[in-house]
């Protein structure tokens, strides 16, 4: 197996600071890079996220991009796999293959995506949860999706 492929996270338009901040602090310790797609419901700046992700601010590659449209041309040009993870995702996380470069989605917490994002995924991905439940934190869903990633490729080069 192959080691080392790219791999990053990308927030659709995130809605929280703190989960954001956990999200960063993640890409931090993992070797993850960190695409944040704005608009942002709320400022994105160092203090928004200080207290979440302490100080490990200035250890994680954070991309800033304008919007979805800037985001999936820079992706596409890149050729990187968009992977969204989404309660109406049909694949189970467990059961894809991680092993292109890729970029790993999470939508807005109040919203996820709209559809027209969703039909640009190259793979919609659940993380099943039990019956009547909504679903996970959006810092929890990235955890288990990284985890995942990082065991089936032996770990991340950063995208």
């Amino acid at each position: 197996m192959t080691t080392g492929y790219p791999l990053a996270i990308a927030l659709y338009e995130p809605d929280i600071p703190q989960n954001t901040g956990t999200i960063l602090r993640l890409c931090a310790c993992l070797g993850v890079a960190a695409h944040l797609i704005e608009p942002a419901g709320f400022p994105i700046t160092d203090r928004a996220f200080r207290r979440a992700a302490m100080d490990y601010l200035d250890q994680v590659t954070i991309h800033r991009h304008a919007s979805w449209q800037a985001f999936d041309s820079w992706r596409r040009s890149e050729r990187l796999e968009l992977a969204l993870f989404t309660t109406r995702g049909s694949t189970s996380y467990l059961d894809h293959d991680y092993r292109r470069p890729g970029i790993l989605m999470f939508g807005r917490e109040s919203a996820g995506v709209p559809e027209r994002v969703a039909e640009a995924a190259d793979a919609r991905l659940v993380i099943p949860v039990r019956e009547g439940l909504r679903s996970l934190n959006i810092a929890m869903a990235c955890a288990m999706a990284v985890g995942e990633a990082i065991r089936q490729t032996r770990g991340p080069a950063v995208v």
